[in-house]
């Protein structure tokens, strides 16, 4: 599974304007050119469209249109990464940083994190 979000991750690399991607070929550069605030736009409308097809299959809807969507965001997502020099690595790996750590505990350890780095300020 990860090798798929390696490669994505590598095409979505080779689409920023600095590596050469050219906004007039690829949607992914266009993005990219239009800044970070396209790019988190993007991702709410599918976040939203995501959570609409969610509630569509709920009702009895195919569920392919919820992996559609899913897959819209999961690739926004990507790009939202690679724009602030992040990889799919690195959400790979503090999941499995979560794993075997219920949610609340993980929630606790957050809140703890938080209030010391607004301690330290």
């Amino acid at each position: 599974m990860s090798e798929i979000l390696q490669r994505l991750a590598e095409i979505i690399e080779s689409r920023k304007p600095e590596a050469g991607g050219d906004p007039d070929q690829s949607y992914v550069a266009r993005l990219f050119v239009k800044g970070d605030d396209a790019i988190l736009k993007k991702i709410g409308e599918e976040a939203t469209e995501t959570v609409m097809a969610a509630k569509d299959v709920r009702a009895g809807a195919d569920v392919s249109k919820l992996v559609y969507e899913c897959a819209d965001l999961w690739f926004h997502s990507l790009i939202m990464l690679a724009r602030f020099g992040l990889s799919p690595q690195q959400v790979l790996d503090e999941l499995a940083r979560r794993e075997g750590m219920s949610g609340i505990e993980e929630m606790a350890n957050r809140k703890l994190q938080q209030r010391e780095a607004d301690e330290r300020q």
